[in-house]
């Protein structure tokens, strides 16, 4: 049964009454972990949209479908929300891929806006920090929108200013492969950091007060931004390099830089950046394989589509059988959240863990299961303000700043 925010504050209310402060928190942390606004900084969840058959108001189960983000499981897990991600594959640097991957980027914020023209009593857009709490107060689920490779703003970053009308307050310049805005932690050096138009770029955010997102990017980007932006830049999903030495995670000295530019780190849960797999070709080439059968979805009929879903799921169970690799664990998550909050405390860490987007490890596979994460925490002695703080004041703060910063109207 779902229950509506309202009786969860309730109970959280009436909780406070027989058992204050941590005593409470200890006495029952879902009921506290629900009555915090909750807020992830990187969803994926919009790449199910188009899905033929899938409805984000039905509850859907990740080992059948993949998907791990739903209105259910959010009420379940108390997310509350969070930055909805306008994800689009960096397609080759020319004028016909960039148009084209323009031309998807437009389709994924209308079928974000769709969603929630759909289901008004639910979901509702947000722009403001300050939305944020009124839209939860309401009961709703807060949707702001980020930008995952802005690549798709071709060779004209003033592209960004339709986004930002749109309700983009994040954008990440780069994703898994260099483009024309800078380099890739997972590339070949290409720019030395940012490009010429990746300069362009960080203004252009900057002017609008979209928040930068660090994400992704090579060390030099990070530091370049860092030193070009005017307002505090933010790593949406990232972990932490001295616990896994992986280039998408950050070294301590960035994320103490980050944290003493008034940010944050949000923790990602991408099982190779917390892990490492070992390379198997013959894994690798299976499940590309399994996967190719699921380019067609979009044409197919919604049985088909649901049909071809399950049956590449449990093809992959069989492949993942058949060629073991390491699955990080929940304890394997928490080694990054624990690290980066005795580095730079909780007004400076968050989640965002990439949901729909590869993120997930044993122990906390969907979104119902964030409650973990805030149990976890309780025991570790943390406040309520601290909580509160770590699952969305953070993120709301860096969003606050730039929105002050920023010049166009």
């Amino acid at each position: 049964m779902l229950v509506s925010r309202r009786t969860v504050l309730a109970q959280a209310a009436a909780a406070a009454v027989l058992a204050p402060g941590l005593a409470r928190a200890a006495a029952d942390p879902l009921v506290l972990h629900k009555s915090l606004i909750c807020l992830d900084t990187h969803l994926d969840m919009p790449a199910n949209l188009a899905r033929p058959g899938w409805n984000v108001m039905e509850r859907h189960d990740v080992d059948q479908d993949f998907t791990q983000v739903d209105y259910p499981r959010m009420i379940e897990g108390g997310l509350d929300g969070g930055f909805f991600s306008i994800y689009t594959p960096q397609a080759p640097v020319t004028p016909e891929g960039m148009s084209a991957m323009r031309d998807a980027a437009f389709l994924r914020a209308a079928e974000i806006r769709e969603m929630v023209a759909a289901n008004p009593q639910k979901f509702e857009l947000a722009f403001l920090p300050e939305d944020a709490a009124r839209i939860a107060a309401a009961g709703k689920i807060i949707v702001f929108q980020s930008i995952e490779n802005s690549g798709i703003l071709g060779n004209d970053v003033t592209l960004l200013r339709s986004f930002y009308k749109l309700g983009v307050r994040m954008a990440g310049p780069i994703h898994f492969l260099n483009n024309q805005l800078g380099d890739s932690a997972t590339d070949k050096r290409q720019w030395g950091g940012l490009s010429p138009l990746g300069r362009d770029f960080v203004r252009e955010a900057n002017n609008l007060g979209v928040v930068l997102d660090a994400s992704h990017s090579s060390d030099d980007v990070f530091d370049q931004m860092m030193d070009l932006s005017r307002s505090a830049i933010i790593c949406s999903h990232s972990g932490c390099r001295a616990v896994h030495d992986h280039p998408r995670n950050l070294d301590d000295a960035r994320i103490k830089r980050l944290a003493a530019a008034g940010s944050t780190i949000q923790i990602n849960s991408y099982n190779e950046y917390l892990v490492t797999v070992p390379p198997d070709p013959a894994r690798d080439k299976a499940r590309r394989e399994a996967r190719s059968r699921m380019r067609n979805l979009g044409t197919m009929t919604a049985e088909q589509a649901t049909a071809t879903v399950r049956a590449v799921a449990a093809e992959l169970h069989a492949i993942d059988k058949q060629y073991p690799a390491p699955r990080a664990d929940f304890e394997e998550y928490m080694k990054h959240v624990m690290h980066a909050l005795d580095l730079v405390g909780p007004d400076h860490v968050g989640v965002g863990a990439d949901w729909d987007g590869g993120g997930g490890v044993n122990g906390m596979n969907d979104v119902s299961k964030i409650p973990r994460i805030t149990e976890r925490l309780i025991k570790a002695g943390y406040s309520e303000r601290q909580l509160s703080n770590f699952w969305s004041g953070n993120a709301l703060r860096v969003l606050g700043m730039a929105h002050a910063k920023r010049q166009q109207g």
